[in-house]
């Protein structure tokens, strides 16, 4: 099992704590980043957002591609992976930049391709906002314009979305028998989703579930990628962690993290978000209480249950957690006293 952890770009994770002591500010990415790598967490998922999901649309949250590249320049071994929209993004643009990022990195971007939900930052920022479907063929088209780019120089495109003619990208991303390219990654439950990802990518990122649930999604892409003939995927799953001496601690905790109320800062996001998306079950007010359904996971409770549950996840076939926690550094040192580094 890999751990990682998702950056706190938002300042928290929590929609009914106003202050998590984990300010969205580059001086606390750099130094969670750097801990992290310290205390066996080997991968960081940025997050990609012009507004703050979490906290309210009027607080501040980091922009993805310049921390990336921070990060980069920071850190030695974790994979940083960067959630990228490509309603936001040309393709062609996006590739040279995220190269010149591995290469600062060298070898160690990969990107979670994310089809945008919220329609109010995308009118904010003056970009259009199209049906489910649309902006799944959307990212198809994306992709393989970026996968070309990175695979050879002189590529004409010319697609529904996007179009480009002899383009020269210059250098390619760091290349290696292992690892060709950045690895892909995707996330997302609906026949379209899972196709495209299936289809185009190296990594299924995954909302939180228990172990069986988790099991089940592992089972269908892996069918769908033997039907294409591709090799074997990655398997990640979000998990929000709360590791605590007893489990009445642990209880305690997850109480306050979950008393969300109608009119909080996060919860009209919630109801957007609800909109936007097509998730196989209903998503509950608690459940978004920590966002990407982390607290079905299950990682709450002493050392010993977590690390059982961590094992479950194994069993069905998971590569990798990202983790969410709060505050940050401190419940993620907790987590690799108890979980990782007890192993």
């Amino acid at each position: 099992m890999r751990y990682g952890y998702w950056l706190p770009v938002f300042g928290g994770w929590l929609r009914n704590v106003e202050d998590e002591n984990m300010t969205a500010t580059w001086d606390y990415a750099r130094r969670l980043a750097v801990r992290a790598e310290q205390i066996g967490f080997d991968l960081t998922l940025v997050a990609e957002l012009n507004l703050n999901d979490i906290k309210g649309t009027d607080a501040p949250s980091l922009d993805a591609w310049s921390t990336a590249a921070a990060l980069a320049a920071v850190t030695e071994r974790q994979e940083i992976m960067v959630a990228v929209r490509p309603t936001f993004h040309q393709p062609a643009l996006l590739a040279k930049q995220a190269a010149n990022i591995d290469h600062i990195a060298n070898g160690r971007l990969s990107l979670n391709v994310v089809s945008s939900w919220w329609e109010d930052e995308a009118r904010q920022y003056g970009v259009g906002f199209e049906k489910h479907d649309d902006r799944y063929a959307r990212t198809n088209e994306w992709l393989e314009v970026v996968d070309s780019l990175w695979d050879r120089d002189g590529v004409s495109f010319e697609g529904r979305y996007y179009r480009t003619e002899k383009t020269m990208l210059q250098p390619k991303p760091i290349q290696s028998p292992e690892r060709p390219r950045p690895l892909l990654y995707a996330g997302g439950e609906s026949e379209a989703a899972k196709e495209m990802i299936a289809t185009r990518c190296d990594g299924y990122v995954m909302h939180g579930d228990p172990p069986a649930k988790i099991g089940e999604r592992i089972a269908d892409m892996r069918a769908r990628r033997e039907r294409l003939g591709l090799p074997p995927m990655l398997y990640g799953v979000a998990a929000y962690s709360v590791v605590r001496d007893t489990e009445e601690e642990a209880r305690a905790e997850l109480a306050r993290i979950t008393d969300v109320q109608p009119g909080s800062a996060g919860y009209e996001n919630y109801q957007q978000w609800l909109a936007g998306t097509q998730l196989e079950q209903r998503v509950s007010l608690e459940d978004y209480s920590v966002s990407n359904r982390g607290l079905r996971s299950g990682l709450v409770g002493t050392p010993e249950q977590v690390r059982a549950r961590v094992a479950e996840f194994e069993a069905v076939g998971v590569d990798f957690l990202l983790l969410q926690c709060s505050p940050q550094i401190e419940e993620m040192e907790r987590f690799s006293e108890a979980v990782i580094r007890s192993a």
